[in-house]
């Protein structure tokens, strides 16, 4: 028993990697071991325990009931572990190397995050930050392989593995360009809006579903005239007259305003929230936790 609990660790590293990859020979790769050195110490594991924590599906492991309530447990002892030299500096020396994996979709990336990053890069210039641009549905999938620390970005449906921290708020708006019909009116309503054609983001992202939702709840149809990711890319196509738009303000800039015709549409639309999102029950290191928090509310003001 005793030397079983000096290979505890080990036994547990190998099943948790074991566990993420989905089969021994891609956990042997990323812990520098043998195959068989990572079945043994998964053995040892289901020998201890009196129970299976692995099954097999076709080419892929898949995790048991008891495995899955090992993995539930052991996770954040194990990434503690790993951590305590780190936490140990972050509390008796100075920490300033190291690096945060962050993921973010592209408008996050070009219009919230910059201010954060030249904040950050002033007070940590030794910690290196990879920014990862990828869609929602996307990142979450990092979170949960634990292939970046956090993402950045807004939601509105939290799954129950997941951990949303909104720090930011931000109103809705409609852009026109400049000579469209309704960029002469000072107020706008949503029956103003029904007959116009809309440019929204692709119907499985969060802000058409939006859209759908509000105008399902004043009974009024809408028209979409253009499918296409990326407020860069609406913003452009609705400057050029192909349609209007509605969009969150973090993304109009100074020179947006000034060629584009924006109305506030806070009476119809709700606020967006943008925050911190994370693995529920994760375990951040001290480099993250410095990225987090200075992401201050009066960073962006509205």
């Amino acid at each position: 028993m005793a030397s079983y609990k000096g290979n505890l660790l080990k036994h547990l590293r190998a099943f948790i990697q074991t566990a993420r990859s989905g089969s021994v020979s891609a956990a042997a790769e990323k812990l520098f071991l043998s195959q068989p050195s990572v079945s043994q110490q998964i053995r040892a594991l289901e020998d201890e325990l009196g129970r299976p924590l692995f099954e097999r599906h076709g080419p892929r492991l898949q995790l048991t009931p008891a495995g899955k309530a090992l993995l539930e447990m052991a996770r954040p002892l194990v990434e503690r572990l790993d951590a305590l030299p780190d936490e140990f500096q972050r509390r008796y020396g100075s920490l300033d190397t190291g690096e945060i994996r962050i993921a973010a979709g592209e408008s996050t990336i070009l219009h919230l995050l910059p201010s954060l990053m030249m904040r950050f890069r002033r007070k940590h210039p030794g910690i290196f930050v990879h920014l990862h641009n990828v869609t929602g549905a996307d990142g979450l999938g990092m979170i949960r392989n634990d292939d970046v620390d956090f993402a950045v970005g807004s939601m509105l449906d939290v799954p129950e593995d997941i951990d949303y921290r909104p720090i930011w708020h931000f109103n809705p708006a409609l852009i026109m360009s400049r000579d469209h019909p309704l960029a002469r009116r000072r107020e706008i309503d949503l029956t103003d809006i029904s007959p116009h054609g809309l440019i929204l983001p692709p119907r499985r992202l969060s802000t058409y579903q939006l859209v759908d939702l509000v105008f399902q709840k004043h009974g009024l149809p809408f028209r979409v005239n253009l499918e296409v990711g990326g407020w860069e890319v609406i913003k452009r196509y609705v400057s050029l007259g192909m349609g209007i738009s509605i969009v969150t303000s973090i993304c109009l800039t100074e020179t947006d305003r000034q060629q584009l015709a924006v109305r506030d549409m806070s009476r119809y639309f709700p606020r967006r929230s943008y925050g911190v999102v994370l693995r529920r029950g994760a375990y951040l290191s001290p480099q993250a936790e410095r990225f987090i928090d200075l992401m201050s509310p009066d960073l962006f003001g509205e």
